[in-house]
């Protein structure tokens, strides 16, 4: 199987790497298209795999076509990659907001893949939602989903809308968990102690939690409860968490994010 990555970006050159550690693709067969000359030269230079500029020499030599740049971005490579693709090959896109009915009337394509990974990916420690126009066949899904599990995890889901939502809890998501821990570290400081220390005590404390979490059957509940004994000082600061409606405003804060996504989407 013949690989090209469609961007030479943070994502793509991630993808690259993922997929060459899982011994998943040779080199040789490992293709990515650049936006210019000098940055394939440069990757060619640094990197595994085959770099390429010019779409005419990689394009139709590629089974599987990965669409990893900008959505504002799309609309210049499609036209330069229009007539390169034939109706066997498969896309995989991880753009943001671009349905695959753009994508297959822009290039001609049906067997169409979208996923929405998110930035763990970057230590194979991501989650990715994706999903599939009818006509990609369960054995190329497959294939599909091996290759983002070098990402990290997978979830397919049936319809496409779906990605939205996925884009407004996992997508975003951690930039969420950082700005928790941010305003941890700035409490932790205002009570005394030094940003090493503040970030120690933090990010160890969420690494520990997540792993606690994850290594068990108990709910986030649950947990809670054990670690918040009646009139205790976990209890305090749960009582503010409520009075001030935190709960609350994470809700409505990813219900905006959905609503964004969407409308980037149109």
């Amino acid at each position: 199987m013949k690989i090209l990555i469609l961007g030479g970006g943070n994502m793509g050159l991630t993808y690259a790497q993922c997929f060459l550690r899982s011994h998943i693709v040779t080199s040789e067969n490992m293709m990515v298209l650049c936006r210019t000359y000098e940055k394939a030269n440069h990757l060619s230079a640094n990197h595994e795999g085959r770099f390429f500029s010019d779409p005419r020499l990689c394009v139709p030599e590629a089974d599987l076509l990965i669409l990893a740049v900008k959505p504002q971005d799309s609309p210049k490579l499609f036209s330069e990659i229009q007539g390169l693709t034939d109706t066997g090959q498969v896309l995989l896109s991880i753009m943001a907001g671009v349905r695959m009915e753009v994508i297959c009337k822009a290039l001609g394509m049906k067997k169409i893949t979208r996923a929405m990974p998110n930035l763990p990916a970057q230590i194979g420690e991501g989650v990715t939602a994706f999903t599939s126009t009818d006509e990609v066949t369960r054995i190329e899904l497959v294939m599909v989903q091996n290759l983002l599990n070098t990402t990290g995890k997978t979830l397919y889901v049936e319809q496409e809308a779906m990605l939205d939502a996925a884009t407004a809890i996992s997508g975003s998501g951690p930039a969420y968990v950082y700005f928790f821990m941010n305003a941890m570290i700035e409490a932790a400081k205002q009570m005394g102690f030094s940003p090493s220390e503040a970030e120690l005590l933090v990010g160890q404390t969420f690494t520990g939690a997540i792993d606690l979490y994850n290594k068990s059957d108990l709910s986030c509940e649950n947990w809670i409860a054990k670690v918040a004994s009646k009139g205790g000082t976990t209890e305090a600061a749960l009582r503010v968490f409520r009075e001030t409606a935190l709960h609350e405003s994470i809700t409505a804060g990813t219900e905006a994010a959905l609503t964004r996504a969407r409308e980037l989407g149109k």
